[in-house]
C-alpha cells in the first residue's frame, strides 16, 4: 500500500531576496548622519545630560550606548530606537516582519503557489531592512516552499544562499544546525537517503552543541531521520528517532509537532507489521491535525487509515476512507495527494479483482504525480499496480512497459524490497508467457536483491 510519508510539508519566504543582507552601518555613524541633519552640535545633541565627549565617543563607535540611552537618542534626533539599532524605523520592521508572517502563514496551511507570490512581494521590504536575520528567514521560507512544490532545484539555490548568510557574524549554532537540517530534507526528497542521515546527524550534533533551546528544531530532525530510517527498513532506529520527535514535542506543548511525531509512528507500527498499533497513532495524529484545521494532513491520514483497514481484512472501508482522503486532496489543491490517494485505491482494487477499476485510477495517479521527483516511491508503486492489472486484463506487451518503468522508478530511489517487486512481477510476466525458464531468472533475481540488501 502506498501510504503517505507522513506529517507537514510547510514553510515560507521569496525570489529576489539579497544573498547576503548588506551589515546595517555602526550605531554610531547614524547617531552623527542625524545629528548632521537636524543641524545640532555634539554639545547640543548631548543636552547636559551626557558631556560633548560622551557623544563623540559613540559617534565614533568607542562607546556602546545602552538600551534606555538609545531610546534617549532616539528622542532627541526624532526617530524611534530601532532605527538607531538596525538601521529601519519601528514601522518598517514590522511592516517586513508582518509580510513574512503572511507569507508564512500561507505555506502553513499548504498554499505554497500563494506563499511564494507573498514572498515575492515582501521581498523589497525584507532587502530594504537590510536585517540579517530577516533575510534569512526569507530564504529559508521560501526555501521550504518550494522543497513541499518538489522544485528541489529552486529550493536548492536559495539554501546556498541561506549557507553564506549564516557564515556571517549574529548567528547562532542553531541558524546553522537549522540550515543543516533543511539541506538533509532536500536530500531525501532527492532520494540521498545516505547523505540525509549525515546531514541529520550534523544538524542534531551542532544544536545540541549550541547551549541554546531549540527543541522544536531538534523535534523535527528526529522526525525527518525517521523518515530516513524507515527508507532504510532499520525499524528500530525509525521507532527510536519518533519517540524522541514525539518527546520534545510534548515537552514544547507543540500539537502540531506531537502530530508529525504520532504519523510517524504510526508508518513504523505498519512497517512492522503491527496494525492495530499503527491505526492508534495514525488516530491519534489525524485528532490533533483536524483541531489545528489541517486538512491536508488529514486527508493524509485517511489514505493511511484506508491501506491499514484493507491490511485488516476490510477492504469497503478502506475504500470509504480512501475515496474522503481523494476529495479532501482535490478540495485542498494538493494534486501529489490526489494522486497518492488513487494510487492506495488501486491497490485496493486490484487485490479485490477489480482490475479495470485498478488500471483506471493507477493512470489517474500517475498523471497526478507526473514530474513529481519526490515522489518517484508513489510513482513506482503506481507503475507497478498498472502493470498487474494490464496482466490480469491479458494485455502483456502493455504491462511489461510498466513493470519496467517501475523497476527504474524505485531504482532510482535505492529501495531493494521495491525492485525485487517488480523483478518479480517481470518474472510473472514471463510466466504468463510461457517462459519459465526466463521467469525463474526473474524470481532469482528479485530473491537475491533481498537477500543481499544491507537493510
Amino acid at each position: 500500500m502506498a501510504t503517505s510519508d507522513g506529517g507537514r510539508e510547510d514553510g515560507g519566504a521569496a525570489p529576489g531576496i539579497a544573498a547576503v543582507a548588506a551589515a546595517p552601518a555602526p550605531v554610531g555613524e547614524r547617531v552623527r548622519a542625524l545629528r548632521v541633519a537636524a543641524r545640532m552640535t555634539q554639545t547640543q545633541l548631548a543636552a547636559g545630560r551626557f558631556s560633548k565627549e560622551y557623544i563623540s565617543q559613540v559617534e565614533r563607535g568607542k562607546t556602546r550606548p545602552t538600551a534606555e540611552t538609545l531610546e534617549w537618542l532616539a528622542g532627541r534626533l526624532g526617530t524611534d530606537m530601532e532605527f538607531l539599532e538596525q538601521g529601519v524605523s519601528r514601522a518598517e520592521l514590522g511592516q517586513a516582519e508582518s509580510a513574512l508572517a503572511r507569507a508564512e502563514a500561507l505555506s502553513e496551511s499548504h498554499r505554497y503557489e500563494r506563499a511564494i507570490e507573498e514572498f515575492r512581494d515582501a521581498a523589497a521590504l525584507v532587502e530594504s531592512a537590510g536585517l540579517p536575520a530577516l533575510s534569512l528567514r526569507a530564504l529559508r521560507g521560501e526555501a521550504w516552499a518550494h522543497l513541499q512544490k518538489g522544485d528541489l532545484g529552486a529550493a536548492e539555490s536559495l539554501l546556498a544562499r541561506a549557507r553564506d548568510l549564516v557564515q556571517g557574524a549574529g548567528f547562532t549554532g542553531v541558524d546553522r544546525a537549522d540550515l543543516l537540517f533543511l539541506l538533509g530534507v532536500l536530500s531525501y526528497k532527492r532520494s540521498d537517503v545516505v547523505r540525509a542521515v549525515e546531514l541529520f546527524a550534523r544538524a542534531l550534533a551542532l544544536a545540541e552543541r549550541s547551549g541554546r533551546a531549540c527543541d522544536g528544531l531538534r523535534s523535527d530532525i528526529h522526525h525527518w531521520r525517521s523518515r530516513c530510517r524507515r527508507r532504510q527498513r532499520d525499524w528500530e532506529a525509525a521507532r527510536e528517532d519518533t519517540e524522541r520527535a514525539l518527546e520534545l514535542a510534548e515537552d514544547l506543548g507543540d500539537p502540531r509537532r506531537s502530530a508529525d511525531a504520532y504519523f510517524q509512528a504510526s508508518l513504523v507500527a505498519e512497517r512492522q507489521g503491527n496494525w492495530l498499533l499503527a491505526r492508534q497513532h495514525a488516530e491519534q495524529a489525524m485528532a490533533l491535525f483536524d483541531e489545528l484545521g489541517d486538512r491536508a494532513n488529514v486527508g493524509r491520514l485517511l489514505n493511511n487509515l484506508g491501506g491499514i483497514a484493507h491490511l485488516l481484512g476490510n477492504s469497503t472501508r478502506a475504500v470509504e476512507l480512501l475515496n474522503r482522503s481523494f476529495e479532501i486532496a482535490v478540495e485542498t489543491g494538493l494534486a501529489p495527494d490526489a494522486g497518492h490517494a488513487l494510487c492506495s485505491l488501486a491497490e485496493v482494487h486490484l487485490a479485490c479483482g477489480e482490475a479495470a477499476a485498478a488500471e483506471r485510477d493507477a493512470r489517474k495517479a500517475l498523471r497526478l504525480l507526473a514530474g513529481r521527483v519526490d515522489y518517484l516511491h508513489e510513482i513506482g508503486i503506481a507503475e507497478l499496480t498498472l502493470g498487474h492489472a494490464l496482466l490480469k486484463q491479458d494485455r502483456p506487451d502493455e504491462a511489461e512497459a510498466f513493470f519496467s518503468a517501475a523497476q527504474t522508478s524505485f531504482a532510482r530511489i535505492g529501495s531493494v524490497s521495491h525492485q525485487a517487486a517488480a523483478a518479480a512481477a517481470l518474472g510473472d510476466l514471463a510466466g504468463y508467457r510461457g517462459d519459465t525458464r526466463a521467469a525463474a531468472r526473474r524470481y532469482r533475481q528479485a530473491a537475491e536483491a533481498l537477500r543481499d540488501s544491507p537493510f
